[in-house]
């Protein structure tokens, strides 16, 4: 006889009285198959389900599709002879109550399908007279062949609750009117792809501010990560080399520059690079200038000085990672290229460039996800400026800081949540495509 799967499935269709009962009564499986304790608390779980949907649950699936549509009114009070407002909906709460909702219904039934494959499994178990574990027995085991999941159990809850569910959240809010257009703040609805629509409209305003964005973001993602990591490469075999004298003096140097915190340095440079900064005033009191260089006015000027300033930050930090690797690279690979007749350029992109770019390719894909999402260089800089009259997005805004004013500053929520939804798409992207066509993934045992 062919041996089942021990599915849901199969237990509602091949098992017992008491299997076939836990589809109802969740937990009387467990129990009457020999485990009192694990069966109890299931039951306990069912029971505290269906309070919840009695208590809220079903009330606030009512208002799922309106997320509300009673409006705060002022009604004279003719006992205290004074106006009070009563209470309106908050198509916000319900909506963070609807996806609270959700996942707990999602959790019974991932529940539900739990307990009927371990009834039944235990069903198969007492067929088969193999021993039921008692409860002393299943705890010892969670510290010992599943450890894992005594260790994990933890961290995962709270993954799902401050990252999944406040990215559904977030998700959720795209679909909807929630924004300060048409004084939407309190009470909103759902409107479907509107936003996205409105996004990914190169003829609308917001549109074109979009694909001007994301377009700059490429490009300062781009060469902030590769710009930082070939000249803090350069650097770090200079200061390897057998002939530099103080290599402990230069890596001082380097790492007292990132001891520094790094908003104070941004700030300090933002100061200093205003018209009427000392920069400025240096320049001119020179007399190599005659007015004003526009560091922050002018966009070009901006995102120049944007990719410089990073330089000065970031590149201390790529000398600190590719030092070591540096010094693992194998001597004899570049005896073996001077006795070839190789010069010191191709030695770099025969040998040290390929070896790097093997070892490091990760940390060059979180450097590069890090610079997309780079909120503080561009916001202690240049705070996304020089921003054009009318316009929501400023010429230097990363997704990033442009999704921070959406929100914080503008209150288009819904449209914060779409330029969200975009970033994440992006990012993803890139980093999966990258990842999986670098030499990391596809030979993970040995550098060739």
């Amino acid at each position: 006889m062919k041996e089942r799967k021990i599915t849901a499935l199969n237990a509602l269709k091949h098992g017992d009285l008491l299997t076939r009962l836990s589809a109802v009564l969740m937990g009387i499986g467990i129990i009457g198959h020999g485990q009192l304790v694990k069966g109890l608390l299931v039951f306990l779980l069912e029971a505290a389900f269906v309070l919840y949907m009695i208590n809220s649950g079903l009330s606030c699936l009512a208002l799922l599709p309106s997320l509300g549509d009673r409006e705060a009114e002022k009604v004279w009070n003719e006992t205290k002879q004074v106006y009070e407002y009563t209470m309106g909906d908050n198509s916000q709460v319900i909506l963070l109550e609807n996806v609270i909702t959700l996942f707990v219904i999602a959790g019974f039934i991932a529940l539900w399908i739990v307990q009927m494959r371990h009834s039944y499994r235990l069903q198969l178990m007492k067929e088969q007279n193999e021993h039921v574990p008692s409860l002393p027995e299943e705890i010892k085991k969670l510290f010992d062949g599943n450890l894992h999941i005594t260790l994990m159990t933890i961290p995962c809850i709270g993954v799902l609750i401050f990252n999944i569910i406040p990215l559904f959240y977030m998700i959720s809010m795209a679909f909807t009117s929630y924004s300060k257009e048409d004084e939407h703040l309190m009470l909103f609805d759902w409107n479907g792809l509107t936003q996205f629509k409105r996004v990914l409209n190169l003829g609308g305003n917001i549109g074109k501010q979009f694909w001007s964005v994301l377009k700059w973001t490429i490009i300062w993602a781009i060469f902030a990560t590769f710009l930082n990591y070939i000249f803090g490469m350069i650097l770090a075999m200079i200061i390897n080399r057998k002939e530099t004298k103080w290599k402990g003096l230069w890596r001082f140097c380097f790492v007292l520059s990132i001891a520094v915190p790094q908003f104070v340095t941004l700030m300090i440079m933002n100061i200093m690079l205003q018209p009427s900064g000392a920069i400025n005033v240096l320049l001119q009191n020179l007399g190599l200038i005659s007015s004003p260089l526009p560091f922050w006015k002018d966009a070009t000027w901006a995102k120049f000085t944007i990719i410089i300033i990073n330089l000065w930050i970031g590149i201390p930090y790529t000398i600190l990672q590719v030092t070591g690797i540096l010094q693992n690279i194998p001597a004899e690979l570049y005896e073996a290229a001077r006795v070839d007749g190789a010069g010191p350029v191709r030695t770099f992109f025969s040998i040290t460039l390929p070896y790097m770019l093997f070892v490091t390719t990760p940390y060059l894909i979180t450097s590069f996800v890090g610079n997309i999402n780079n909120f503080g260089v561009i916001y202690l800089l240049s705070a996304g400026g020089p921003t054009y009259v009318g316009d929501t997005a400023g010429q230097t805004d990363l997704l990033v800081t442009w999704l921070y004013k959406l929100t914080i500053d503008q209150q288009y929520y819904n449209l914060g949540a779409v330029i969200g939804i975009m970033t994440f798409i992006v990012l993803t992207a890139v980093t999966l495509i990258t990842y999986r066509n670098s030499g990391s993934y596809r030979n993970e045992e040995a550098f060739m």
